[in-house]
């Protein structure tokens, strides 16, 4: 099911065109990565998402609402983190968010309960009397995340979360992020370094030049798409490769030494395991069978190689 849908989206700043006939639908309970190089129209993106902007032209549902209709109703249903944003330092992490729960008009009742919920869930527990200023980058990466979803939206859209943290801080973020989504939050995660987001995302928006490029479910295009693998056995003789080779789904074969080679193997990791199982089958003495991990970054290039290969 769509959370979120974009129809046509045009939007124009001093007669130059920011994002252009932009069209994505998202599925509920999904975190997408909105990624591209600087200046591609990301944070302009996430703006007019969130009715910040208003674009040229086009239209944005948000939980079947036009927000550009009825934007104070789609802000209920939305949270949202700007790249730069502030808390009130001299006030406590509790103070913070109770404040931001009067701004949504929320109930008094249960108030105290929902804050130390939300406390747990993003780490800030044992911070919340203690004034926001004393937060490093991460745990203030935290409190906003907390001031963006206190009023239990359906969805969060966040601009560049990430920056500047420790990578301790940046694993932390991640399990918030997951946590959120087991919650069933739907979340837009933008950002230009793709390490940030490749331990919890599970889509991938690609956007170049105000368009949309590429709009990619990881675990889909993962399947569909070459792996590597990194064989090496006791030995490794003539015979042997030309089996390897001759196997359905092999695409090519680099022999690195007498025990070790690399091919490309076309399909999914049940065919993997009947790879290897055919391997000892044959009398192979197998040390290692090591699969490349695939990354966002890597799929990243892929898609990027392969559209600059069909403008040539």
């Amino acid at each position: 099911m769509s959370l979120i849908k974009v129809e046509d989206l045009n939007f124009e700043y001093t007669k130059k065109k920011i994002l252009k006939d932009i069209n994505f639908e998202i599925t509920e309970g999904s975190i997408t990565a909105l990624v591209g190089p600087n200046g591609a129209g990301k944070t302009t993106l996430l703006r007019c998402l969130t009715s910040l902007e208003t674009p040229m032209s086009g239209h944005v549902h948000i939980d079947d609402i036009d927000i550009h209709d009825k934007p104070r109703k789609a802000h209920r249903a939305m949270g949202y983190l700007s790249d730069s944003f502030g808390v009130y330092n001299n006030m406590t992490v509790r103070q913070n968010l109770t404040y931001m729960a009067w701004c949504h008009k929320l109930p008094a009742k249960g108030l105290e309960q929902r804050i130390e919920s939300l406390a747990k869930e993003t780490d800030l527990i044992e911070y919340l009397d203690k004034k926001a200023e004393i937060l490093s980058r991460g745990y203030k990466q935290r409190l906003g995340v907390a001031l963006a979803i206190i009023h239990y939206p359906k969805c969060l859209f966040l601009d560049e979360p990430a920056s500047g943290m420790d990578p301790e801080a940046r694993v932390k973020f991640s399990e918030l992020m997951i946590r959120l989504r087991e919650r069933g939050m739907t979340i837009i995660v933008s950002s230009h370094i793709l390490a940030e987001l490749e331990d919890y995302c599970s889509d991938m928006l690609i956007i170049r030049d105000g368009k949309i490029k590429s709009h990619v479910i990881l675990s889909e295009h993962q399947v569909s798409q070459q792996t590597s693998i990194k064989i090496s056995a006791e030995k490794l003789l003539k015979k042997h490769l030309t089996l390897i080779e001759k196997y359905e789904g092999v695409t090519n074969l680099e022999k690195q030494t007498d025990t070790a080679i690399t091919i490309e193997f076309e399909s999914d990791e049940t065919k993997q395991a009947d790879l290897l199982q055919f391997l000892i089958s044959k009398d192979i003495k197998i040390y290692e069978f090591s699969p490349t991990q695939k990354t966002l970054q890597g799929t990243y290039m892929n898609l990027a190689n392969n559209e600059t290969e069909a403008t040539k």
